[in-house]
């Protein structure tokens, strides 16, 4: 009998539209203040619009059958179909698809930010096992699956409330003046914890359902009131969220000043913990300041590896808006090397750290505790190395190539001057075959994107999200098997060296990233093909 044939198909659990993720919102009531004032609906209010719109966009992507493969996912254990940035990961092709997905969200929207909660989720799923193997328990992972099954189930987006707001930098969490610097476990009782701190740079924290509470950093044993990890709404008792509006709403909106990030923007946000109660079965772990290590390196691997691929959407909207400015300017990146040479520079950039994400996900490595995959630490972080530090590169080169007319342009009110216009559409056209608003608005769209307050924003977030470029140094060498190659080096000069573990220079060594059978076991799955439209269309 063939059971496989036979056994039923996954599954789909009832996902959400744009739609339904806008009115969904509706039903939570969280204290939010941008701007000085308090918001009082998150779905409607105009500051937070395109964060919400960007959400909302997961949402109805998640839902076309062409992009299905990427979009959406299946956990074995409960044999179900989920979206993918609610999936933990089971396979190498499971990486690939997540970064994959996440490009083509970027694309779209600039930064997508629900890819935030697959990081997470992935980095608490490895926690938790490592904290019950130490233990000898089931107790957390229990806790975990429960609330993995409730999110998935209910297609939830999930914020990251990982950076603390630490205070003095030099002193540890229990050295601080001022203790909600960091969350922190002030009471405990029969019925779960209660929770106060302040973490800060929660991204799309007002529009978000839940909140991931995680430390933000290793944590000492005078440290384990600060080593908690829980789950909690948005709007519980105690929360408040101080945000930032979400890309440029209400400038020049009719004009389309910020045709782009207008429209789709994020929001970030400092959250205040007021003594929150959360409940034990919303408790990942509390305490365990010994465990707090292997969250923080988990999620940070992950998120870099997510980050690779946010950049390369990013990347995809220079390209084009980069070439069509050459076109509307009246030049061919084809005849002209001053401008093509800039433009494979931008594509050997993106590219670039996009295949670090590549192979991050093609070496990926099972966790020995939770059977999940973890993208190759040492590919995510070089990748992530790459986008934060010529993030700044991409958009000179996009300047380079576009003109100072994006920045120079008279603004968006003289499109509709009667006294200006019409001269300034004679005098300010370039190609005869593309008209003067098609020019100025790819203009404006590359001003948009690259010097703008947007524009800054995507360059710090490049640089910083996910930890600054000394963390992702620090990775590379801690994990890179600098002692192999030292080893190489000493038996082609027949030393006759033997390994020494107490020798410093060589106590980090690996064995090839490849083995006998490839990078995959035999049949396990690498990557769903894509279909051949969204391969030419990346």
């Amino acid at each position: 009998m063939n059971t496989h044939a036979e056994a039923a198909p996954p599954t789909r659990v009832d996902l959400m539209s744009g739609v339904d993720y806008r009115e969904s919102l509706r039903a939570y009531k969280p204290k939010v203040f941008v701007d000085g004032r308090e918001v009082h609906s998150v779905a409607d209010d105009p500051a937070l619009r395109p964060g919400v719109n960007a959400l909302a966009f997961t949402y109805d992507y998640a839902l076309r059958p062409e992009l299905e493969p990427i979009a959406l996912a299946t956990q074995s254990r409960r044999h179900r179909v989920v979206s993918r940035m609610l999936h933990v990961n089971e396979s190498a092709g499971d990486l690939l698809n997540k970064l994959e997905a996440v490009r083509v969200l970027c694309q779209e929207t600039g930064c997508a930010q629900r890819y935030l909660a697959h990081d997470g989720l992935n980095g608490i799923a490895q926690a938790v096992a490592r904290i019950d193997d130490a233990k000898g328990t089931t107790e957390h992972r229990a806790r975990f699956a429960s609330y993995l099954a409730h999110v998935q189930d209910r297609d939830l987006s999930l914020g990251v409330a990982m950076t603390d707001a630490k205070g003095d930098r030099s002193r540890k969490p229990h050295q601080q003046p001022q203790p909600d610097t960091y969350v922190h476990v002030v009471e405990r009782n029969g019925k779960g914890i209660v929770i106060s701190g302040t973490k800060a740079i929660v991204t799309g924290g007002p529009y978000m359902h839940e909140l991931l509470v995680m430390p933000g950093r290793d944590m000492g044993r005078e440290d384990a009131d600060f080593a908690v990890c829980c789950a909690v709404r948005v709007d519980e008792p105690g929360i408040t969220f101080v945000a930032r509006p979400a890309g440029r709403p209400g400038e020049k909106l009719e004009h389309g000043a910020a045709l782009f990030s207008q429209k789709y923007g994020q929001s970030t946000a400092v959250v205040l913990f007021d003594r929150v109660f959360v409940p034990w079965e919303r408790v990942f772990y509390a305490g365990e300041w010994e465990h707090s290590h292997v969250l923080t390196y988990s999620y940070a691997t992950h998120h870099r590896h997510s980050c690779i691929a946010a950049r390369a959407g990013f990347g995809d909207l220079l390209i084009g808006a980069g070439a069509l400015m050459c076109e509307a300017n009246g030049l061919d990146p084809r005849s002209k090397s001053n401008l093509r040479e800039p433009m494979v520079e931008l594509i050997k950039i993106t590219e670039g750290f996009y295949a670090c994400g590549v192979a991050a996900s093609v070496y990926a490595a099972q966790d020995s505790y939770s059977g999940t995959f973890m993208p190759d630490p040492v590919f995510s972080n070089i990748g992530k190395l790459l986008l934060a530090t010529q993030i700044y590169d991409m958009h000179r080169i996009a300047h380079e190539v576009s003109g100072g007319l994006i920045v120079a342009l008279p603004g968006p009110d003289e499109d509709h001057n009667p006294a200006t216009a019409a001269k300034l559409s004679e005098v300010l056209q370039a190609n005869p075959d593309i008209p003067y608003d098609k020019r100025i608005q790819t203009a404006r769209f590359i001003e948009d994107l690259t010097a703008s307050y947007q524009g800054g924003w995507y360059s710090v977030i490049s640089l910083h999200g996910g930890g600054s470029p000394a963390a992702m140094k620090q990775e590379i060498w801690r994990n890179y098997p600098v002692g192999s190659k030292v080893e190489l080096v000493e038996r082609l000069l027949e030393r006759g060296v033997l390994h020494d573990d107490r020798r410093a220079i060589t106590q980090n060594r690996q064995p090839g990233s490849c083995c006998d059978t490839g990078c995959t076991a035999p049949g396990q799955p690498v990557m769903v093909p894509l279909p051949v439209s969204r391969k030419a269309a990346r």
